[in-house]
Order: structure tokens, then sequence, then C-alpha cells
């Protein structure tokens, strides 16, 4: 009769940790509950990853036309394996090469480190994903083994604070209304980011020119678009989606409006995944401008999504510098190139004035006995003693004070 196991499950020691990176360790335990006595020998833990794309392809115009009977669609797929790692957690102590499990639950730990190399984010899309996994296989010959799979999330992190991600981004775009005889007049948008890498939860501040010499009222708009692009077999395949939007005021005929660091908050939304060789996740910001009667005008920024988010240091240091090295340029203005020497005190004193406070010699020499040395000298002896112990009482207190 065989023993019934009644659960077997994978539990993470972190369930709510949000991915793990190259290098580090996962741990946790995989959860055996049985009803009866059960021998086994031994359980297997089977970490593996994939980055996989597919799509049917369609058939092509030209093969319709010159065939009575059209094509079937082709099925385009790409498969990289990106994990495997394999290594038993629990196996026999005994000779006879079994472990018995007593009637209850058991908790069998496991730790695996996942390798140093860099990884591929964990993702999922329309046409392809990334996904790593593990899988327990609880071995029990002559039955067939059990197994037990679950998902863990991998995340590669990108760092918005390298320089490449530091450098501020801009564009101009310009557009003229009208046809080559009735022409409205040209519409002008320059659009400026501080940075190019951002994170989740960050808002954008987005700096833009608007100039409507049109006769046209416009509305402008920012956008953060998500563009997946999938390589298979040769052929590519992509799709495209709004993921945040954020609309300006009405630009009446003849005028114009700033954005002066308008806000377009990031949400919860997947990194850029850039080092996989099939499946790739940009990010860019577009500022559109709708025009009645006449084609939009869009201009777009380059932005990577990042895991690491930006510390306050870097381009925005240095561009604080550079403000406050400009704000304080008429400083250099005011002062000379050397600073003249401070004038001697006998040069601004008359000599009547300079006679009037000199001591006599009798004062000297009367200062010198009391001093039984030179003054000089007896400056030089407390140049360097520390000042006095502090004390709330007085060692002078006036007269007539008790």
């Amino acid at each position: 009769m065989q023993e019934k196991v009644k659960t077997l499950g994978i539990f993470l020691s972190n369930e709510q940790k949000s991915g793990y990176c190259a290098g580090e360790a996962v741990s946790g335990y995989v959860l055996v509950e049985v009803s009866t006595v059960t021998n086994i020998k031994g359980i297997k833990l089977e970490v593996s990853g994939l980055a996989q794309v597919c799509w049917n392809d369609g058939p092509q115009r030209e093969s319709l036309r010159s065939s009575a009977r059209p094509p079937l669609s082709q099925h385009v797929k790409e498969e990289i394996e990106c994990l495997s790692i394999s290594k038993t957690i629990f196996e026999p102590t005994d000779s006879e090469g079994w472990i018995s499990l007593s009637a209850g639950r058991h908790e069998i730990p496991f730790q695996f480190e996942l390798p140093t190399r860099p990884l591929v984010s964990s993702f999922s899309g329309k046409y392809g994903s990334v996904k790593y996994w593990m899988t327990a296989v609880l071995q029990r010959p002559p039955y067939h083994n059990q197994i037990v799979s679950r998902d863990f999330p991998v995340i590669a992190h990108v760092d918005v604070n390298s320089p490449l991600l530091l450098c501020p981004v801009s564009i101009n775009g310009e557009k003229m209304i009208g046809t080559w005889i009735f022409t409205s007049g040209p519409i002008s948008l320059r659009v400026n980011i501080e940075r190019k890498g951002y994170c989740n939860g960050e808002s954008i501040p987005i700096y833009a020119e608007i100039e409507n010499c049109s006769s046209r009222l416009i509305v402008p708009k920012a956008v953060i678009c998500q563009t997946q692009t999938y390589l298979a077999g040769g052929k590519t395949r992509s799709c495209r989606q709004v993921v945040a939007s954020v609309r300006g005021n009405h630009v009446p005929s003849g005028s114009s409006d700033v954005w002066n660091g308008k806000q377009l908050k990031i949400p919860p939304i997947s990194p850029s995944v850039l080092n996989s060789s099939i499946i790739r996740v940009d990010y860019s910001l577009a500022v559109i401008i709708q025009i009645p009667g006449a084609r939009k005008l869009k201009v777009e920024l380059p932005v990577v999504i990042g895991t690491i988010p930006f510390n306050g240091l870097g381009s925005r240091s240095s561009s604080m510098s550079s403000q406050f090295s400009m704000d304080m340029s008429w400083l250099t203005l005011a002062l000379p190139d050397l600073p003249e020497a401070p004038p001697n005190y006998a040069d601004v004193v008359t000599e009547a004035e300079f006679d009037l406070h000199r001591p006599s010699s009798h004062q000297s020499e009367e200062l010198e006995r009391q001093l039984e040395g030179p003054a000089f000298a007896y400056v030089q002896e407390f140049r360097f003693q520390p000042p006095p112990f502090y004390s709330e009482v007085d060692p002078h207190p006036p007269q007539g004070e008790v």
C-alpha cells in the first residue's frame, strides 16, 4: 500500500522580498507532510531560469496573391537559458539508503546562491517573458517522484546614479501649420529633463517651452511610453503602450506656455530590461501637442527606469555648484586681484596724538619694577597659559556686597 503524502510545498524565508539579485543567497524550506510513516530516497532541488519569446507570424500579402491556398501562419519561438542549479537537500544517512519520515510535518531547509554574473530581470510581456522558478523533487521509488514548483523574482539592478543616467536630456521640435498657400504659422516645442534615470514612485520634472504662432488652439500633454521588443529567428516583434500621462493647459493662438518642472509620476512598472539578447524593455518620455485639423507634434526623450534610486548627488550637486558660482560671480568684480596691506599706525596718527598716548619713561620703569622684569617677557610668559577655571563665584565682588 502506498504511503500518502498530504502536503508538498516550497516556502522562502522572506516571502515579501521584491526580488533577488546576482550573487545573493536564496533560502527557505521544503514542507513535507505525511499521514503515516513514509520511506523516501531523498529530496532534490532544481533551480531554473528561462527567457523565451514566441508569436505567430501571419502569411505575407505576396503569398496570398501568388497562391490560391493561403499558407499557414508561422510559429516563431526563441529560448535562452538564464539559470540552472541542481542540488540534493535531503539525502539518506543510513547504510540502506532510505529516509524514514514519521507522520506529521517536516521542514527541510535549503539555501543556494545565485551566480555573480549579470542576470536578466523577471519580466512578463505580450510576446515573451523571463521567469525563474525552483522545483522540489521527492524521490520515492518504486513510486513516481512527487514534484512541486514555484516562481521567485530576480532583479538586475540598474543604478540611476551612474554618470550616463545622470546626464540631462533635451530636444527641440517645430511644426508648420497650413498648406503652402494658406500658411498659419509654426508651433515650436523645446523639452528638457534633469537626468535620464528614474525609479518607480519618483516624479519626472519636465521643463518645456511651447510657442504657438499658428491660428489654432493647441493642447500639450506628456506621457511615459513602454516599448517591448522581441527578437526570434532573425525577426522582430514590438508593442508599445502608455503607462503614465499628464495634461497641460490650452495654449491659444499667438501665445506661449512654460512648464517649469511639471510633475509626471512614475507608476509601479517593470524596470528597463537592457541586458537580454531576445527581450528588451525601453521607456521614453514623450511631449505631444494636439493640433485640431493637423497631425500632432511630438518629441521623445529616452528614459531608463532603474531599481537603485537617486541619492541626491552627482549632476544635481554639480549643477548647484555651478549655479552658486554663477550667482557669486559679481563678487569677483568687486574685489581687487591682490588685497592691500593695512596702513601703519604711525601713518594715520599725528605725532601730537602719538606722543600723547605714548607712556613715559617713568611709567615704563614703574611697570617693569612691579612685574620684576621686562613687560615683554611677562607677556610672553602668559602667552600659552590655559584660561582660568570656570566658576560662578566672582573672585572680585563689587564693594558693599556680602
